[in-house]
């Protein structure tokens, strides 16, 4: 069923994890974060901590602090190089980005109840033509989306654990966020909360320099364009 959207472009994929293929991922997860452990990003200027944890896998990793928002390639806290991206986040990106090179990091954030995320823009990349593809793990959450400005109209609507969502196109750039955590709506996570992972292309690639193109969507995969 299609539903209203106040911008083109952000296709979501319910259920396109099963709950086998979400104990996969997370077990690779898991030695994601033996080597590259949860930290609190801080907010610029401020210092102020996020209401989350995150970490990163792939040859580029986000963070945040009093210097600014930024990629760089070592841990903030360890000062060694990220993880290398698990062979099936990349296949994820391969069947819902349609971009032709492979992403560069994966951003993890983990929310526990009462945590958050404000609403935001994905801009620290150089490419705005390779999508950011989102991945659920865990609790249930309120996703809310709008448009290229803060004061756009916005839409929310519920995340569930082995939902994507993609933003491409228009939406690439639209603002958006998490309103809330929903506490005990999965047994994914023994100790509760949320996973969301970002896979994102930083820079732009050879292939799309190039001008080569890739499959937009498998033909198997469940979608809404919302």
């Amino acid at each position: 069923m299609r539903r209203p959207s106040p911008i083109e472009g952000l296709r979501l994929h319910p259920g396109y994890l099963d709950h086998d293929r979400q104990r996969q991922l997370l077990v690779a997860l898991r030695g994601v974060f033996v080597e590259a452990p949860l930290f609190t990003p801080r907010m610029p200027k401020s210092g102020r901590p996020f209401t989350v944890r995150m970490s990163n896998c792939g040859p580029l990793g986000w963070v945040s602090d009093e210097k600014g928002y930024r990629y760089q390639p070592l841990h903030p806290e360890t000062a060694r190089p990220w993880p290398p991206m698990p062979p099936m986040l990349l296949d994820i990106w391969r069947e819902l980005a349609g971009y032709p090179d492979p992403p560069e990091a994966c951003l993890a954030n983990f929310y526990v109840a009462g945590a958050k995320m404000g609403l935001h823009q994905d801009r620290d990349e150089v490419d705005f033509d390779a999508p950011v593809v989102s991945i659920s793990l865990g609790d249930a959450c309120l996703f809310r989306v709008g448009g290229h400005n803060r004061a756009a109209p916005t839409q929310a609507f519920r995340l569930s654990s082995g939902d994507t969502v993609v933003l491409g196109g228009q939406a690439r750039l639209a603002f958006h966020g998490i309103d809330r955590i929903y506490p005990g709506t999965s047994r994914l996570l023994p100790e509760g909360g949320r996973i969301n992972l970002t896979l994102r292309r930083v820079t732009r690639g050879a292939a799309a320099k190039s001008g080569q193109r890739s499959a937009a969507e498998a033909p198997h995969v469940k979608q809404q364009q919302i």
